[in-house]
């Protein structure tokens, strides 16, 4: 992985240049990586959704193609940018679908891969968009490595690369961010079952 990473940063970097031959060589390697985070979103939605794997994955290379003032430094910043516009297309395509049904049928994620032990063990969508932009409010730190780590699947060097802290630094705000989405999204009111 180590040469790969080298050979993305590379191209990310000559892509930023204005090299556009570097995107054609970019994409098959970060393919890979983008349908794995897409399958893991979409792998903790509603059995009913209608987003699937490939059209996530285009929607986001479509919006990172047209993301041309970025300054791309490496594999772990280019796969946060994805996390953020992955996590935006979701939250976009769950209010519309919210918004169709009146208030029912927002998507739902587990949150057991981000760790996070909630009474239940989905959430809607909107609720954690909505945490997560509360929590950036007052701590934008905290609330970027929670996108980061749940949205990017970045591994906590990762994340510190990104963030430019150290490793402790990351697990410590992880512990904390965790905790306080558990109490705010404990605190939301769940969409209702009944008509």
């Amino acid at each position: 992985m180590g040469e790969e990473a080298h050979q993305v940063t590379r191209l990310l970097k000559s892509w930023s240049s204005g090299n556009e031959t570097a995107l054609d060589r970019l994409m098959p390697l970060m393919h890979r990586e983008l349908s794995r985070l897409a399958q893991g979103y979409l792998r903790r939605e509603r059995d009913d959704h209608t987003l699937e794997t490939g059209a996530l994955v285009n929607e986001a290379y479509i919006r990172l193609v047209d993301a041309r003032n970025v300054q791309w430094q490496d594999r772990a910043h280019f796969l946060a940018i994805a996390a953020r516009l992955m996590r935006q297309i979701l939250v976009d395509h769950a209010r519309g679908r919210s918004s169709r049904k009146r208030g029912g049928g927002a998507a739902k994620l587990t949150l057991e891969e981000a760790q996070c032990a909630l009474p239940s063990t989905s959430i809607d969508i909107l609720a954690l968009d909505q945490a997560l932009t509360r929590l950036g409010q007052t701590d934008a730190r905290k609330a970027r490595l929670v996108e980061l780590r749940f949205f990017g699947g970045l591994e906590h060097e990762e994340i510190g690369e990104v963030l430019g802290i150290s490793l402790s630094t990351v697990e410590r705000q992880w512990r904390l961010a965790r905790a306080w989405l558990y109490a705010a999204l404990s605190e939301a009111p769940q969409p209702s079952s009944g008509a």
